[in-house]
C-alpha cells in the first residue's frame, strides 16, 4: 500500500473486498471501466472506496447481460441504466424466442429422426418472417379456394383466414407451425384438400351439401365414439341402424368422409388451432374411420327383396 495514502487499495484488496477474481478486476480496469486512482511508486494499480462501489456496480450490470461497452456508456454518462435496460429486453426478448424456435426444432428432430436434410428445412420454416409464413398460406388458400363457386359471404370469410404464430410464440406452437409448413406445401395435400372442399362447399342458391357438415358436427362425431365406445361392429346391424338416424344420404356422406380422411382434414384442423394457441377437439379420425366403415357397408349392403 502507498504509505503516503493509506487510504488506498491494492487489486488484490480490492478484490477481497468485493469477492471478485483478481484477473477480472485487472480485465476491468485495462477496458477502463474500473480504472486506478493512482499508482505505487512501484507502478501498481491502487484503488479506493469509490472503486469498491463502481467495481459492485460493474459486475450488478455484467450479471445482467450489459456487455462492456454498455457498462462504460452507464458509468460514463453517457446513457442512464434504465435505457440500457430498456435496449436489454428487447434483445433478450428476441433472444428467447429465437431460443424457443431452437428448442422447437430440436424437439421436432428428436422425436421423428429427421435426417440432416429435413432437420435444414424444418429450420428454414421455422425462422420464416411473418410475411413469408402468411405468403405460404396466402398460397395454400389461392390453390385451394380459388376458383370455388361460393356465396360471398364465404369468400369473404375464406379472405379473413389467417395462421400465424404469434411474437412470443410457445415450443409447441413453433412446432405445429413447423408441421403445419410442411403440410399445406405438399402438393398432393392440396390436391386432396380441395377435392374434398369441393364436395362440402355450399354452392350459391343450393341446399348444403348432404356431407357438409360432417366434419364439423360434434353431434355425429360424439354418436359414434359412443358406438365404438360399446364396441359395436361398423359392419353389423346395430350401425346400420344407427346410420339413418344421423343422414338421409348415406352415399354422400360417404364421399365426403373418404375425401376428407384421405385429404388429413383433421390433422390440418388440429395443426392450425395449435399454431394459433387454441384449445382444438380432440382429433376424431379414427370415429370418421368407423363411421366411413359403417357408412361402405351400407352401400354394398344388397337391397331386401
Amino acid at each position: 500500500m502507498d504509505d503516503e495514502r493509506p487510504d488506498v487499495l491494492t487489486i488484490g484488496q480490492l478484490a477481497d473486498r468485493t469477492g471478485l477474481a483478481v484477473r477480472t478486476l485487472r480485465f476491468w480496469s485495462d477496458e477502463g471501466v474500473v480504472p486506478p486512482v493512482a499508482r505505487s511508486a512501484s507502478g501498481y494499480r491502487l484503488y479506493d472506496a469509490g472503486s469498491v462501489a463502481r467495481a459492485e456496480l460493474v459486475r450488478t450490470l455484467r450479471e445482467l447481460g450489459l456487455g462492456l461497452d454498455d457498462v462504460a456508456r452507464v458509468l460514463g454518462g453517457r446513457a442512464t441504466v434504465a435505457e440500457v435496460a430498456d435496449a436489454h429486453v428487447a434483445a433478450l426478448d428476441a433472444r428467447i424466442r429465437a431460443l424457443k424456435v431452437s428448442r422447437a426444432v430440436l424437439s421436432t428432430v428428436a422425436k421423428r429422426g429427421s435426417t440432416a436434410e429435413e432437420t435444414a428445412l424444418m429450420n428454414r420454416l421455422a425462422r420464416l418472417s411473418a410475411a413469408e409464413r402468411t405468403q405460404i398460406i396466402e398460397d395454400f388458400k389461392e390453390e385451394v379456394y380459388g376458383g370455388l363457386d361460393v356465396a360471398p359471404d364465404v369468400r369473404d370469410r375464406i379472405r379473413t383466414i389467417s395462421v400465424d404464430l404469434p411474437d412470443d410464440p410457445a415450443p409447441d406452437q413453433v412446432d405445429a407451425w413447423i408441421e403445419l409448413a410442411e403440410l399445406v406445401r405438399d402438393p398432393g395435400f392440396r390436391t386432396r384438400f380441395r377435392t374434398w372442399l369441393e364436395l362440402n362447399t355450399p354452392v350459391p342458391g343450393e341446399a348444403r351439401p348432404p356431407g357438409g357438415a360432417v366434419w364439423w358436427a360434434r353431434r355425429v362425431v360424439r354418436v359414434v365414439a359412443e358406438a365404438r365406445e360399446r364396441g359395436v361392429d361398423p359392419e353389423g346391424p346395430e350401425a346400420a341402424e344407427l346410420l339413418p338416424g344421423l343422414f338421409r344420404e348415406a352415399g354422400a356422406v360417404l364421399r365426403s368422409v373418404e375425401a376428407g380422411l384421405q385429404a388429413d382434414a383433421e390433422r390440418y384442423r388440429i395443426l392450425v388451432a395449435r399454431v394459433r394457441g387454441q384449445e382444438a377437439w380432440p382429433d376424431a379420425t379414427a370415429d370418421l374411420e368407423w363411421l366411413a366403415r359403417a357408412l361402405r357397408a351400407v352401400a354394398n349392403r344388397p337391397p331386401i327383396a
